[in-house]
This record gives structure tokens, sequence and C-alpha cells, in this order.
């Protein structure tokens, strides 16, 4: 079953890069005290993900802010280097907070991991966006398989 809104986020780490090397990020203290926007994709650098989800975001990061986000973040099943690499080619390193789930340890955690192993890809995190405040999920939007439409900045921010 997946995480549900009025849920807690479940306390697991992520890695962020840094430019003094990987850094574990603390799952609890990341969402503790202040509005999130989370993002999840299935991959880094997939066609979906780098042509629509992440500029969307990018974009909208100024508007999500004055809605009252105080943290836009996005993760996915890679690890912090990939991640790294695709804020600075994403154009997103200063607007987005990549948050590696190099594992799939919070993909697994909230129940959104699903199996792209047909692709080559193993165990990834469904494509989804969710509000976190304080911790807690206020707003959860997940995708159909295959779909780009109620994860994208714009549809959260119709909903803030």
């Amino acid at each position: 079953m997946s995480i549900q809104v009025g849920d807690r986020i479940p306390d697991v780490s992520f890695i962020q890069a840094t430019p003094e090397g990987p850094k574990p990020v603390d799952g609890e203290s990341f969402f503790k005290g202040r509005r999130v926007a989370l993002f999840a994709v299935p991959g880094a650098f997939t066609p979906t993900c780098s042509a629509r989800h992440l500029p969307g975001v990018v974009e909208k990061a100024d508007p999500l802010k004055a809605k009252g986000i105080d943290e836009i973040a996005c993760t996915a099943v890679n690890d912090a280097f990939v991640m790294g690499a695709w804020a600075q080619h994403g154009e997103a390193a200063d607007k987005v907070t990549m948050l590696a789930d190099g594992n799939g340890d919070f993909a697994r955690a909230v129940g959104l991991e699903f199996d792209a192993g047909r692709f080559g890809m193993g165990r990834r995190s469904q494509r989804y966006s969710m509000v976190v405040n304080d911790g807690v999920v206020e707003q959860l939007n997940v995708e159909e398989p295959g779909a780009f439409n109620v994860s994208s900045a714009d549809y959260m921010l119709e909903r803030l």
C-alpha cells in the first residue's frame, strides 16, 4: 500500500551531491518544519523526465515558492553523482534539491516503487509529486504508468 495524504513521511535517508562529495541527508530532518514540494521520477536523463518533468519544475520554481513552498526537491532511484550531473544539465542546481535514492529505499518505504526490469532499469520510483508539510503528506499526485499529467509542477501549482 502506498503512502496517503495525512501520513507521515518515513524516516529514510537520501544522498545529495555537493561540491565536497556525496552527503547523507536525513529524511526526517529534511522535511521537518517546512513545506516541501517533492517530485519523483523513474530516472534522471530518461526522456520524459529530462524533456518535460524537470524543466517544468525548474520553470515553475518561483511560482511554487510564491504559493508557500519552502523547498523544491526531486528524487529518483539514481546515485548522487547522476543526480548532481542531471541538476547541472537541467539548469536546476539552484532551484531544485536533488535527493538520490540510490537503493530505492524511499520509493519502497512510501510504496511507490515499480519494476522497470523489462527496460533494463531494475526497481525504480513511480512518477509522482507530493507536498509535504512538516513531515506530513498534504498533497499526493501519482501518475498512471507511462503518463505525465498529475505529477507536473503545473498540476501541483493549480492545487496550492
